[in-house]
């Protein structure tokens, strides 16, 4: 629990469902949990009951034991009773990584924004066995460690094929303003960016839930990062315009289903530690760059932390989201370093003005 200027943040339950049950939080709507191969080891999901079939949001990681798992929660809490859609409110590999499974094994509806469909399929389609040009670019112009750069040019790159089943053709696209039915309840659908473009969230007009994904996240800040699809990208700023813009929205009585962690209520104030914390990091990132660094070199002011070769690589382009908005906002400049060690990186410093 923490203490707020308004209200505080609380826990109603302090247990997460064990591996293949579900916790009713509403009536209708069960909590349930996929494991994760990584430091932060689980996503939440959810199940509407629509009376004779469930509407599931987000789906975990593809692989055999997570398959086993959906299988295991479609015998016991989901009844035996259809999966007819999959709602998911972003792209990334932990929230999708079934949906296509869904589809093509179960004759599940897949719902969710375009842009979240657009890039999936994407990735899915793009395999790699080395990494390309543009991605060894954008690591060396980002200040990767020497050491860490070789390495990761000799190895097969991670690939989004790896962990999230094939999307078949055909999705039903929701957007910003539109209402969905789900577990006998009609939701608002409101848009965040930042975190991933064109994440949904989902808001009840008849009872307090909200349904946050990555969006609105308890006790953790969502990774903003910058990658080499789009390397000139903000989304600190855009991370910012979405907290500032659903806090017109936040109640201190709602029951937020976030994608990670427990549910929780006190979202107003979540909001307000949400802005706040990139406001101290974009602060602290400014002073440490009283003297040119390369991305790289970034690490300190915003983590405050040793940061491990496991967590290396988000935390490099975390350090590029922040930069890329100081840059936006003419609080910094760059140019092409000429050391030895990180030749024709990105060097930042504070600006004068």
């Amino acid at each position: 629990m923490m203490d707020g200027g308004t209200g505080q943040i609380r826990y109603p339950w302090e247990i997460a469902p064990e591996q293949g049950a579900a916790t009713e939080v509403a009536p209708g709507v069960l909590w349930m949990r996929l494991p994760l191969p990584m430091k932060l080891d689980h996503v939440n999901v959810f199940a509407l009951d629509d009376g004779d079939s469930w509407t599931v949001v987000d789906t975990g990681f593809d692989s055999r034991k997570g398959r086993a798992i959906w299988q295991a929660l479609m015998a016991g809490p989901l009844a035996g009773n259809p999966v007819r859609r999959v709602v998911v409110t972003h792209h990334h590999p932990d929230h999708i990584g079934m949906a296509g499974w869904l589809q093509s094994d179960h004759g599940t509806e897949l719902v969710t924004t375009r842009t979240a469909w657009l890039f999936a399929r994407m990735l899915t389609l793009d395999v790699q066995e080395e990494p390309v040009a543009e991605t060894l670019t954008f690591w060396r112009d980002a200040g990767m460690d020497p050491e860490t750069y070789a390495q990761r040019a000799a190895e097969r790159p991670f690939n989004f094929a790896d962990i999230v089943a094939p999307l078949p053709l055909g999705f039903t696209r929701i957007a910003e303003g539109d209402v969905i039915e789900m577990g006998g309840r009609s939701w608002d659908i409101r848009i965040g960016n930042g975190h991933a473009p064109e994440h949904a969230t989902f808001w009840s007009r008849d009872d307090n839930l909200v349904i946050g994904g990555d969006q609105l996240l308890p006790s953790i800040s969502p990774n903003l990062g910058v990658y080499a699809t789009e390397p000139e990208a903000d989304p600190v700023g855009d991370w910012i315009e979405s907290c500032t813009r659903l806090s017109a929205h936040a109640e201190d009585d709602q029951l937020v289903l976030p994608g990670h962690k427990l549910p929780f209520t006190g979202l107003p104030l979540r909001l307000r530690q949400m802005i706040d914390n990139h406001h101290g990091a974009l602060d602290r990132l400014l002073d440490h760059l009283a003297e040119p660094r390369v991305g790289g070199d970034c690490f300190p002011p915003l983590f405050k932390r040793a940061i491990g070769p496991g967590e290396y690589g988000l935390a490099l382009v975390e350090t590029i989201g922040h930069l890329n908005h100081l840059h936006r906002l003419g609080k910094v400049r760059r140019w092409r370093s000429e050391r030895e060690a990180h030749q024709g990186a990105w060097l930042w410093q504070r600006s004068e003005s």
